[in-house]
């Protein structure tokens, strides 16, 4: 018998989700079953995959591993997908608190295709290399480019990935562009360890290096062009600390299926 399954989408970063409620919070996959569901030419294919499970106190957990088969923290577009499938499910309506491995998150469903993530508060910057590191629910490096399609993303954002500075965790790296209106960004993902069609907290991160760079204090929207499609931030800062961030997009339900 076979276990059901769903693909949501946000920006192109696509996820393979397991409903808990269905199947038990009991239910689990080894690390060798995530990489085969992740395998785009002999599995289902995706950046990740996220178990909706029971809790509590809230109106559920999200816990999420990467392609690789390794537990991530966060995932910022895999956390708007999985309010998506919790309200397509009935468990949810317009708003929604939930937990996952780096904490409590609010969110907001604007419309079908349209959901509005609450992230957690950033403080903590660090100047590394050619550009700046900082946790925004799991570990991104930020560095400005001039020319960002003639990046080699791949081959700088894993050598950059490995780089003993950010032993033994490793880090997520992006590559930015400032246009007029908006922020252009490409990103290499640990864990999937190649570049993907967007990043959830990597926008989030090019964000506040945006507004960091500005040096004004102030509440901000920030429009974010990703390979896969557009995001928005919106952020307060202070002069000193990054707060009430906001996590903006699509997540569109692509297929469903019974894995074997």
């Amino acid at each position: 018998m076979g276990i059901p399954f769903t693909k949501y989408q946000g920006a192109g970063n696509d996820f393979v989700i397991f409903n808990g409620f269905e199947l038990g919070n009991d239910f689990s996959l080894t690390r060798e079953q995530i990489v085969k569901i992740c395998d785009r030419r002999f599995g289902i294919g995706a950046d990740g995959v996220l178990l909706l499970q029971e809790h509590p106190d809230y109106d559920f957990r999200m816990v999420y591993f990467n392609a690789d088969g390794s537990r991530g923290s966060f995932c910022g577009n895999g956390g708007r997908c999985i309010v998506a499938f919790a309200h397509q499910l009935g468990l949810v309506r317009q708003k929604t608190v939930f937990i996952a491995d780096d904490g409590i998150h609010h969110a907001k469903i604007i419309r079908e295709d349209w959901v509005e993530l609450k992230m957690n508060d950033v403080t903590n910057i660090q100047p590394v290399l050619e550009g700046h590191y900082l946790h925004t629910g799991t570990e991104h490096y930020v560095e400005i480019v001039d020319d960002l399609v003639r990046v080699d993303v791949v081959n700088k954002g894993k050598k950059i990935r490995y780089h003993p500075t950010f032993k033994p965790n490793g880090t997520n790296v992006n590559f930015i562009s400032i246009g007029k209106d908006q922020l252009e960004i490409r990103t290499y993902e640990k864990g999937v360890e190649a570049e993907t069609l967007a990043c959830g907290t990597g926008a989030m991160a090019s964000a506040i290096i945006l507004v960091q760079k500005q040096n004004k204090a102030g509440s901000f929207n920030i429009k974010i062009h990703a390979k896969g499609g557009e995001l928005a931030i919106r952020i307060h800062y202070d002069g000193a600390k990054f707060t009430d961030i906001w996590l903006c997009g699509g997540a569109d339900f692509v297929f469903e299926g019974v894995k074997p």
